[in-house]
């Protein structure tokens, strides 16, 4: 009898030391305008998600709403089998919104995001009634954000790839996606890697892929793209790498394909004739290819990087060998 008690007791124990462990079970929710069950807003399967983050599959359609994730441990998955199927899209712009990060259609401060197959759209510039502005589609702030075959669209300040709060350097990696913009469509601070990215300029007077803004020379801030493929609307006009939107700006351009007639200089100041930063920044390329590529004429500030020097910047370095967030972040989107 005794024995049999003792037995009651410790399976109880057992029981209760496993509660935690299976109240951390994964979250995974859904949203669905007819599955049962589902969320009916993407914004709605954010606010239920537990703090600790979650999953959530978003079935194809269009869903306009401006989202903010501010969680941790956030996945966003579109369900369809491409990632055009699925748009998380919306309209707002500096001037609407009251300034430029206000703008956006998702903001992501939350660290750990990551977001898979979908689009991400601001589509202000869209309406021909709208005054031109700067209108972001995503503004991403938070650390080891992972981004895989997803598609940016929008027209001035695209992605704001940015520092989070307190100024606290984020780390941002984003593979096999596409970004579409004409002026400074990829801007801000931030340590963000782009593998296998395609980078399209709209038509427009003129295209500037980066606006980037490191602040200071020790700061541990670049963009750095990675087997790129860069392209343009027929009627795009001078399209150039990047201007320094702080002094100490730093981009680098690694075996990408540019085709696309990138302006000979490549750099450009942040207003010519005005400004002086391009003596304080670092703009490099390494084995840059297609009717873009020339490197004899460059501006002189910037630098062709030899095979060692490229090696400084390729993903394990450039994050220090600090990479499992990626792999993981890859692996959850599978």
């Amino acid at each position: 009898m005794m024995n049999r008690v003792i037995g009651t007791i410790l399976a109880g124990a057992l029981l209760l030391a496993a509660a935690p462990a299976m109240a951390q079970a994964p979250v995974e929710l859904q949203v669905s305008t007819e599955a049962p069950g589902a969320q009916r807003s993407v914004q709605a399967a954010i606010d239920a998600l537990p703090d600790t983050g979650g999953t959530i599959r978003i079935a194809p359609g269009t869903w306009r709403e401006k989202l903010t994730i501010a969680k941790p441990g956030v996945t966003l998955i579109g369900t369809g089998q491409r990632p055009e199927d699925t748009v998380l899209v919306f309209g707002d712009s500096s001037q609407s919104a009251g300034g430029t990060g206000k703008s956006a259609s998702i903001t992501a401060s939350g660290d750990d995001l990551r977001i898979g197959n979908l689009t991400i759209q601001n589509d202000w510039w869209l309406n021909p009634a709208n005054p031109p502005s700067q209108a972001v589609a995503l503004l991403l702030t938070g650390d080891r954000a992972v981004l895989s075959r997803v598609r940016l669209l929008g027209h001035q300040d695209t992605l704001y790839a940015n520092k989070g709060q307190g100024g606290r350097m984020s780390r941002q990696y984003f593979f096999d996606s596409y970004i579409e913009g004409h002026v400074d469509f990829i801007f801000g601070n931030a340590n963000a890697y782009w593998e296998n990215c395609r980078i399209h300029g709209l038509a427009g007077s003129t295209v500037m892929i980066t606006a980037q803004s490191r602040n200071a020379p020790d700061e541990d801030s670049a963009y750095v793209f990675d087997r790129a493929t860069i392209t343009a609307d027929p009627a795009a006009g001078q399209i150039w790498l990047g201007r320094p939107w702080r002094d100490h700006s730093r981009v680098i351009f690694l075996d990408t394909r540019m085709d696309a007639d990138v302006h000979p200089d490549g750099w450009r100041e942040w207003t010519p004739g005005t400004t002086n930063k391009l003596p304080t920044t670092f703009y490099a390329e390494h084995g840059s290819t297609g009717r873009g590529a020339s490197p004899a004429t460059r501006a002189p500030t910037s630098h062709q990087l030899n095979a060692e020097e490229a090696a400084r910047w390729r993903l394990d370095a450039f994050f220090g060998g600090d990479t499992q967030w990626i792999q993981d972040g890859l692996a959850a989107l599978r």
